[in-house]
């Protein structure tokens, strides 16, 4: 994560999304709990319960499911549930999908639950 400088990566077991895997998990799930990282699996780190989107969602639903979980990246799938790929708050800066932008500055507001 460090060398590609990503922050969350999705996680899978048999062709399947299971989870997702991110740099605060890591710090979270193992190393505030002193966790050795060679006995320390992914799936005990990892989030579950994961948001995602499918490859035909236009970029508005993308947004709005990232904004509602507070999220900035989210996997995306294909109808058969399959991951095709990944799209990130970034993706959607670069969109010309008004909506879309105006969703980023949801995504980027702390949440009532958080700001506690």
């Amino acid at each position: 994560m460090r060398a590609d400088n990503v922050g969350a990566l999705p996680v899978g077991e048999n062709d399947r999304l299971i989870g997702v895997v991110t740099d605060r998990d890591i710090v979270v799930r193992a190393v505030a709990e002193e966790r050795s990282a060679g006995n320390t699996t992914v799936r005990e780190v990892m989030s579950e319960g994961i948001s995602y989107c499918f490859s035909d969602d236009d970029a508005e639903a993308a947004a709005q499911i990232m904004a509602k979980h507070q999220v900035r990246s989210l996997p995306v799938l294909n109808r058969d549930r399959r991951l095709v790929g990944v799209i990130a708050l970034a993706d959607l800066g670069r969109s010309d999908d008004e909506a879309a932008q105006g969703a980023l500055k949801a995504i980027s507001q702390p949440s009532a639950k958080q700001r506690r």
